[in-house]
């Protein structure tokens, strides 16, 4: 019985001292808050150049659906001689797939029609961005 009893003292000690051991693993209260602290630290200074890089990728996009765009009227020109009606008939010919989306406003509809200077050779000479406000240089986008 002698040794049953210390063979339970044994094992009794050996699982406080597992108990124990666990308890050291583990992280304070303190030292957790510290963490979220220094993670906080750094999403404060990601975060900021996150957004300002989608502006920059919008401007980019901006400035290459309206270059393109105004490539594909003056191909339109060089072929028939005159410049389309409209924006839809650039798609209905087959000069463009579809009409490019503003992506500062998010919408294929808001582009700005610059006639040109004749009006007997169509009604789209050019077009400019339907978006207010200024790009990242101070710029109008209207003026793209």
């Amino acid at each position: 019985m002698n040794s049953d009893k210390q063979s339970m003292q044994i094992i009794g000690r050996q699982l406080g001292t597992l108990r124990h051991g666990i308890l050291k693993r583990g992280f304070t209260l303190i030292e957790l808050l510290v963490v979220l602290a220094i993670v906080a630290l750094l999403l404060t200074l990601a975060v900021p150049r996150y957004f300002q890089s989608i502006d920059t990728a919008k401007e980019t996009v901006l400035a290459d659906n309206l270059r393109i765009t105004r490539e594909t009227i003056d191909k339109f020109y060089s072929d028939t001689g005159r410049y389309p009606e409209s924006l839809e008939e650039l798609v209905e010919k087959k000069y463009l797939r579809a009409l490019p989306v503003d992506p500062i406003t998010e919408s294929a509809t808001t582009w700005i029609i610059v006639p040109p200077e004749d009006a007997d050779q169509g009604n789209v000479y050019g077009i400019n961005s339907g978006a207010p406000g200024n790009t990242r240089d101070g710029k109008p986008f209207a003026e793209l």
